[in-house]
């Protein structure tokens, strides 16, 4: 078995608590197309392309897509990726997506989350049709020249195949409880 979900898989489950006072399940959201993705709040690869990411999530809110942010890291490796510290950060930017704490890291393995940022799409069935990064320089966005979370939401949406439904997350590895840093999983692996 892979460690990152493959296409076609189910998305799993989860019961995780929001910024905004919340907690969310995978059955609450009814939306067409759910986009979830592992970010953090310290990041410079997910800080450089939050912009970005904010403009796709805005184009297509009115198309039933959702964005749900989900934030993994260990604020014990640094603590500004505490769940006080999402609140901040949420308050202070008003991104339009849903900012959950996985604090027990469960969901990032059931999903397999690789880095942040790293991006899920779930078709109306729940099934994964796009996995890997948001765009092809997250840290340095005015280097951008694809933007491929964005492709594939056009693709899909127009009802055409996904060209490219995997491609490798760009940015920081996950940062796991007790572990260095910079520690993977020994079974995580490039998706490319």
């Amino acid at each position: 078995m892979s460690f990152t979900l493959q296409i076609g898989e189910q998305a799993p489950d989860f019961h995780l608590p929001a910024t905004d006072g919340n907690t969310y399940q995978l059955a609450d959201f009814t939306d067409q197309l759910i986009v979830i993705f592992f970010t953090c709040n310290h990041c410079p690869f997910v800080t450089g392309s939050d912009q970005i990411t904010r403009q796709t999530a805005e184009k297509f809110q009115d198309k039933g897509v959702r964005f749900i942010g989900i934030n993994a890291n260990s604020a014990l490796t640094n603590p500004t990726d505490s769940f006080e510290d999402m609140v901040i950060r949420m308050n202070e930017n008003d991104f339009p997506w849903l900012y959950l704490h996985d604090q027990s890291q469960e969901v990032a393995l059931a999903y397999g989350a690789l880095r942040t940022p790293h991006f899920y799409v779930f078709n109306e069935t729940r099934k994964l049709i796009y996995t890997g990064r948001g765009i092809d320089s997250p840290r340095e966005p005015e280097r951008m020249t694809q933007n491929d979370l964005e492709i594939a939401l056009n693709a899909y949406l127009a009802g055409e195949p996904i060209a490219v439904p995997v491609t490798n997350p760009i940015g920081c590895n996950v940062k796991w409880t007790g572990k260095d840093a910079h520690w993977m999983p020994a079974d995580a692996c490039d998706l490319g």
